[in-house]
Parts: C-alpha cells; structure tokens; sequence
C-alpha cells in the first residue's frame, strides 16, 4: 500500500510544477524513498511540500533533486512507544448534602466520613 501511495504522489508532482513531471522509470526508482518517508509518519502533504518547495529557476535533472531531497530530509524514525494516552480525568468535586465538605465523585451524595458514619 505504501509503494502505490508513494508512486502515485511522484506521478502527480507534475501537478504542483510542470517541471517535475517524471518519467515511469524515475518514479520507480524513487519510490521506495517516498515509501520509507510515509512509513516514518511523514504525511503525503509533508512529502509533497518537501520535494516541491523552493525549487531552483532552473531544474535540469528534477529526478536527481527529488532523489536528493528524500535522502537528505529524511525524517528520523519513531522513537519508542508511541505516546501515552492522556491520563483520566479526575472525578468532578461534589459537595457533601450532610456535612458540606468538598470530595470528588462522579455523582452528588455524601462523603466519606458521612457514609460510614
């Protein structure tokens, strides 16, 4: 899925700038970079932006500085899990219908001391 996803974004550069319209045999040879960036969590978008932005005035081998550029940008691997959920969130603070005294519970009530006393 990766490799169709990455052969597809190269093909439709062309889009972004006529001057990267590449032929079958560059876009097979590049995509496995594009596949390696999308595997790291890269967006296509992010792909997208990195081989289009800044192009020179003049591009004469466009295949050679995509190949560049997805070398040399390459972003890292995910390092370890990913991130933790966020922790719960703590019950809401009641107030206790005997003693008047704040607690956290989910539902109104009585506290901890009024309930076993």
């Amino acid at each position: 899925m990766a490799l169709r996803d990455a052969a597809a974004l190269l093909a439709d550069l062309h889009r972004h700038d006529p001057r990267l319209l590449l032929p079958e045999r560059d876009v097979d040879r590049l995509t496995p970079a594009v596949a390696a960036w999308l595997e790291r969590g890269a967006s296509p978008d992010a792909v997208r932006h990195a081989l289009t932005a800044n192009l020179p005035p003049e591009l004469r081998h466009p295949a050679a500085l995509l190949a560049h550029r997805l070398t040399t940008l390459l972003p890292p691997r995910p390092t370890g899990p990913a991130a933790p959920a966020a922790a719960p969130r703590p019950d809401p603070l009641q107030n206790c219908d005997s003693c008047d005294r704040a607690f956290r519970s989910p539902v109104p009530g009585h506290c901890r001391d009024c309930r076993t006393g």
